[in-house]
């Protein structure tokens, strides 16, 4: 089994974090995993993506060329990754408050990713990790346990607690979602 992920919006949303953290959960559950990131010139704003490959078996090539799964949160990411889908499994998951023009998929999942974060939690800033939880419950790779515990380590400990409830807000939206 190898699953490729493609997660992307623009700088400072925090895909690359959440990619990071995604990677390493997976580590921590034995599987392998190959990670990488990719950002324009500008820090905040500019075009950013990062991928994760999860695999039972030895990763031999590094780069994401049909992922099974992308994370749209900019219309631009959505435009520009959405076409690598695999036509006939792909999963599209888009923030549906970012991406009005959702672009065609064979699986499309809209989570208002962003505007959960900023309803439940207070601050666009957890955007990334209530994202994570839809991930980690679409994608089935990883136990949540492991990637709540992937969060706790990584995020600064007086996030902890918001962390944690973004993330379950994240994967209670997508239980909601059909894919």
């Amino acid at each position: 089994m190898q699953k490729e992920l493609r997660l992307s919006g623009s700088g400072g949303q925090g895909v690359i974090t959440a990619a990071i953290i995604f990677a390493e959960a997976a580590t921590a559950c034995g599987m392998n995993v190959a990670q990488s990131q990719s950002y324009g010139p500008e820090a905040r704003g500019g075009a950013s993506h990062s991928e994760v490959i999860v695999s039972d078996a030895a990763i031999y090539h590094p780069h994401v060329e049909r992922p099974g799964l992308v994370l749209a949160m900019t219309q631009a990411a959505a435009d520009k990754y959405a076409g690598d889908l695999d036509p006939d499994t792909g999963i599209l998951i888009v923030d549906s408050a970012l991406v009005p023009n959702v672009p065609h998929a064979a699986h499309i999942v809209s989570v208002p990713i962003t505007t959960l974060a900023i309803e439940q939690l207070g601050k666009a800033l957890f955007a990334n990790i209530v994202a994570l939880g839809a991930i980690t419950r679409i994608a089935g790779l990883v136990p949540l346990s492991a990637v709540e515990a992937a969060v706790q380590n990584r995020v600064p400990p007086h996030t902890v607690e918001q962390n944690m409830q973004a993330l379950m807000l994240g994967y209670e939206a997508a239980a909601e979602s059909k894919v």
